[in-house]
């Protein structure tokens, strides 16, 4: 009977585990996101009612489209990408961007070309940093 227990416990941990990543993912991001709004106020908007809810909502967004369509959209860019040797790679986040913008109409909203360009480069920078230094290193001492 004990043994019963201790493997369903082992079973069901690492479905703990995976959301447990998402969600530290996702308040990552969040906050990443956020950040980029208060620095580019003219280029990136986010509505903050309810404590920063349009804020997960856009990364919610954003991380699914990044799962489903950014990779057939690399994929039909990888020529483009590779004559430019990766700078068109940026423009594809830019669509994705705008994509959550599409989607969340006055709650998120990107103005510009240019400047969302940059932004787009600043907040892949800031999500790798995030993830490997703060996140990864975070949920190392966590699963200890």
């Amino acid at each position: 009977m004990a043994k019963k227990i201790i493997e369903e416990n082992h079973k069901k941990s690492p479905k703990i585990n995976k959301f447990l990543d998402w969600f530290i993912h996702i308040l990552g991001y969040t906050l990443v996101l956020i950040t980029v709004s208060i620095l580019f106020k003219k280029t990136v908007y986010i509505d903050n009612q309810f404590f920063g809810f349009w804020g997960i909502l856009a990364v919610i967004i954003i991380f699914v489209l990044n799962r489903t369509v950014k990779p057939l959209l690399f994929w039909l860019t990888l020529p483009l990408t590779a004559l430019t040797l990766g700078l068109f790679y940026p423009i594809v986040n830019v669509f994705v961007l705008k994509i959550t913008d599409w989607i969340l109409l006055d709650h998120f909203e990107i103005h510009g070309f240019f400047m969302v360009f940059l932004v787009s480069i600043i907040i892949s920078i800031m999500n790798a940093i995030m993830d490997n230094i703060i996140i990864d290193t975070f949920l190392k001492g966590f699963k200890k």
